[in-house]
């Protein structure tokens, strides 16, 4: 296959998800080394990008413009994402969402070549190479199967998130000024996830901190922004709760824990990809879960067909503590 000169990633959102195409960033960038590569993503998660090596340029949509019904700055904007879209005269677009808009932006691109990851058939219009959606395949590995049913060659994967030296700096001082000493283990926990019925109890999450506390290990609980009033249980005993911070520095926060443990949430994808132990506390809905990309010995699941609220403190703990072992800071620091 010819070398396109510039090529085009879309994926909206969420984190998630987002992080989930890295991989493929990865064999795009491996199967076309001299490619400028742009990605296309929501505004929000323009920061998130630039810790990902293969992509040169970013392009932020701004969809909260959209909702908010105004049609003057709706016109506004469009008009200028299509411009510089279309300038830069992409020749390879690849729409790794799939959903009307995401094609409706491939077509509009003008690249001569366009791939789309196809949930409905009436979408397929858009994409000079078009492939259904395989949901019995972990995201992570069918956004890379994706490119090779349209022609690239498979290589060795990569999951590898480079952080931005400025932000790990903000999560050191944050550490500092909470008195955390970086020799001791520390246990990040991100008990909330984007849907009721994916989170398991916090109150059995402050059973897992007060555990691992007594043992030595220093425990931060971390979230969103809609996360800091529920965590006040977890803040009255005593625990750092570091919810609501920018989203850089909750992954620099991640990078200098030992382990982070929490349910199936973008933050620990992320975690994954930047070489940190994980335990995921996720009922898996079948082959194609999104389980820790590579590691499906990191799942924490409930037996038989029970609620994710059914895993025992006991079952989280015993996880928790074989993530530390694995980890040489904390062989040497947490007490047996």
């Amino acid at each position: 296959m010819d070398e396109p000169e510039r090529i085009l990633v879309i994926r909206l959102k969420s984190i998630g998800d987002v992080v989930l195409t890295l991989p493929a960033l990865h064999l795009i960038r491996d199967n076309f080394p001299q490619a400028k590569i742009t990605y296309l993503t929501s505004k929000e998660n323009v920061r998130l990008l630039e810790g990902f090596g293969p992509v040169d340029e970013v392009i932020g949509v701004d969809r909260a413009a959209y909702r908010r019904w105004n049609l003057i700055a709706i016109a506004s904007h469009s008009i200028r994402l299509l411009r510089k879209v279309r300038r830069s005269r992409f020749s390879l677009a690849v729409d790794f969402q799939g959903y009307g808009e995401t094609a409706l932006l491939t077509w509009l691109s003008g690249a001569s070549r366009r791939w789309g990851n196809v949930y409905r058939r009436s979408r397929g219009w858009a994409y000079t190479s078009r492939v259904p959606r395989n949901h019995n395949v972990h995201p992570a590995e069918w956004n890379r199967s994706l490119l090779v049913k349209c022609g690239l060659k498979w290589e060795p994967v990569r999951n590898e998130f480079a952080l931005p030296e400025l932000d790990l700096e903000a999560a050191r001082a944050i550490l500092a000024a909470r008195g955390f000493d970086p020799g001791r283990p520390t246990l990040y926990l991100q008990p909330f996830t984007s849907s009721a019925h994916k989170n398991w109890p916090l109150g059995k999450y402050l059973e897992v901190a007060r555990f691992w506390q007594s043992r030595g290990a220093q425990v931060l609980f971390g979230g969103g922004p809609a996360d800091v009033s529920v965590l006040e249980p977890a803040r009255a005993e005593g625990f750092v709760v570091v919810a609501g911070v920018p989203r850089m520095m909750s992954a620099g926060l991640m990078k200098l824990s030992s382990v982070i443990a929490g349910g199936d949430t973008g933050f620990l994808h992320l975690a994954v990809a930047m070489g940190k132990r994980v335990v995921m506390l996720l009922k898996p809905a079948g082959p194609g879960s999104a389980i820790p990309f590579g590691h499906p010995d990191w799942v924490v699941a409930p037996r038989d067909d029970l609620a994710l609220g059914a895993i025992e403190e006991e079952a989280v703990i015993r996880a928790v503590g074989d993530a530390l072992e694995q980890c040489e800071v904390c062989q040497r620091a947490v007490m047996g």
